[in-house]
This record gives C-alpha cells, sequence and structure tokens, in this order.
C-alpha cells in the first residue's frame, strides 16, 4: 500500500501540472478559395514548365533544353547562310520551308514528346498524386485538357521557335515581307495542329501504362515507325503511278498529316512524295486532324474516368 505522499502514476507531482501545452501559432486559413479556373491555370503553368524540367531537378533539364538548342541550331544555321550570302548563291527565300523543318527534325520532336508525355502523365498514375489532382474543384476533364494543354504548349514552342528564327532571319535577308509573313503564318499553324497531333497521341499511349520506360518507347515506335511506313508507302505509290494510295496512307503519321493539311490550306511546298491533291483529300485530310485530335481527349477522358480517387 502506497504512502500519501506518493504521487498515482500519471498524475502530477508537487502540485505540478502533468503536461504542457505549446501555442505553435497554428490558425485556420482565413483568405480567399480560389475555384477550379486558377487552380487549372497554376496547373497548366506548372506543367509547361516540367516539360523544360523548370523548377525540376538539374538532370531533368538536360534533354529538353537540349533538344531545344539542336532544333535551333539548323535554324540558325541556315539564317546565317541566308543573311550572308544571298546575293552569292542567288537566294530569293528560305532554304528550308517552313513546312518543311519539322519534318526534317522529326526525329528531335518525337524524342520531346515521347520523353515529356510520360513525365507528365504516367507519372501521377504511377505515384497515385493523381488522387490529388483529382479531389475538388479541379474535375476529371479539366485535368485531361490543362495536361494535353501544358504538353501541347510546349510542344508547340520547340516547333515554333526555329520557325520564328527563320522569318526573323528573312525579314534581315530583304525577303518581300508579306509573302515571307504569309509563309510564316501557315507554318505556324502547322506547327499547332503537330503539336495538338502530338500531344494527343503521345499523352494517350502514355495513360496506358504506369511505366515510363515502356511509355517512353511505345510513344517513340508510334511516331516514328508510323511515319517510316507511311513514307515507304508514298516511295512506292509515286513510283508506280498509283498517287491516290499514298495520299491515304498519309493519313496515318501526324507529320506527313499535317502537312497535307498546310499544303491544302496555304499551298506551301509539300515535303511529302505524294501530298493531297484535289479539295476532297484537302478536306479529307483536315477532318482527319480535328477528328484525331477530338479522340485522343475524348479516349484520355474515358481513361480517367476509370481512375479511383
Amino acid at each position: 500500500m502506497s504512502s500519501p505522499s506518493e504521487a498515482p502514476s500519471g498524475t502530477a507531482a508537487a502540485g505540478r501540472p502533468a503536461g504542457v501545452i505549446h501555442d505553435l501559432g497554428y490558425r485556420p486559413y482565413g483568405g480567399p478559395r480560389l475555384g477550379e479556373g486558377p487552380v487549372a491555370w497554376s496547373f497548366f503553368l506548372t506543367g509547361l514548365r516540367n516539360t523544360y524540367g523548370l523548377g525540376r531537378s538539374g538532370r531533368s533539364k538536360v534533354l529538353p533544353m537540349g533538344l531545344l538548342g539542336l532544333m535551333l541550331l539548323p535554324a540558325l544555321i541556315l539564317v546565317g547562310v541566308l543573311v550572308q550570302a544571298r546575293d552569292v548563291l542567288d537566294l530569293d527565300s528560305q532554304i528550308v520551308s517552313y513546312s518543311t523543318y519539322p519534318i526534317t527534325t522529326q526525329l528531335l520532336i518525337s524524342v520531346f514528346v515521347a520523353a515529356q508525355a510520360p513525365a507528365l502523365i504516367s507519372r501521377d498514375l504511377r505515384f497515385r498524386t493523381i488522387t490529388l489532382y483529382l479531389a475538388r474543384p479541379m474535375r476529371r476533364p479539366v485535368y485531361v485538357l490543362v495536361r494535353l494543354a501544358s504538353l501541347a504548349t510546349g510542344t508547340f514552342i520547340l516547333i515554333g521557335s526555329p520557325l520564328l528564327l527563320m522569318y526573323v532571319g528573312g525579314l534581315l535577308a530583304d525577303l518581300p515581307v508579306g509573302r515571307e509573313t504569309t509563309r510564316f503564318l501557315g507554318g505556324i499553324v502547322g506547327a499547332l495542329l503537330l503539336a495538338a497531333l502530338l500531344a494527343g497521341l503521345a499523352a494517350l499511349v502514355a495513360a496506358l501504362t504506369t511505366r515510363r520506360g515502356m511509355a517512353v518507347a511505345a510513344v517513340t515506335v508510334v511516331l516514328l515507325v508510323s511515319y517510316t511506313v507511311v513514307s515507304a508507302i508514298q516511295g512506292i505509290a509515286l513510283g508506280t503511278g498509283n498517287d491516290t494510295v499514298g495520299e491515304v496512307a498519309g493519313l496515318f503519321s501526324p507529320y506527313t498529316l499535317v502537312n497535307g493539311v498546310q499544303h491544302y490550306l496555304f499551298g506551301v511546298e509539300a515535303a511529302t512524295a505524294t501530298p493531297p491533291e484535289g479539295a476532297g483529300m484537302g478536306l479529307l485530310y483536315l477532318l482527319v486532324t480535328v477528328l484525331t485530335v477530338l479522340a485522343s481527349i475524348g479516349a484520355l477522358i474515358a481513361r480517367y474516368r476509370r481512375v479511383s480517387p
């Protein structure tokens, strides 16, 4: 039996309290609560920055920044030759047309999209951060559109930057302003369409797997192999006189598809063996481009409806 002077276990001793409450200064948030629009805009900017490794580790910046530099380098060389040797070489237009440049550098563009689409899409699914993004106030369709917009904008910057550099070089070389501006705008429209197509297809492929390596390989195969097969078919069709077969084959690669749309809408130089000839085939190219973008968005939304929050 304990003596009266002994304090029971867990109680105060010598009249002192058993515990101390510390005021850490926490207080409830009393500021404005933003809705879906500001959240989506912030999410878009973060995704766009991530496509070029901004705000991430130095290693994450190497590939996208390196690819951007490689995209600009040929354009810079072409501008230098155009400005310095226009009279010597008797040049009256761009050495490489605006519509041809993306196909010429398609390897760099494909690698960029194949690397950045999984970084934006597959990583959220693998590490389940998607459960945080799908919480209110941002809905699933908004998440899909914002992710696609970030990837498409980053891809457009990659494709459009060398075209802008070439345009400035053309003005410095005293090429006709009106003609050069028209061709440049046609090239920019093509860059927008190509960025939307590539972003939609790459994001859809990346959303089907949570493994980044598999997503990168799958996107690369879809983009590069499709162009290789289409180019081979178009070359054979041109050689055998079956141009219609080549025109139809051009619908199955984003690069030939967009170049065909540019050729149809703006009459620019075709970079493919069998570009669409006639209003009917040109309209078909344009229709397939729009439907492919819309189908990619719809398929992505359907994919994320199956993701449990």
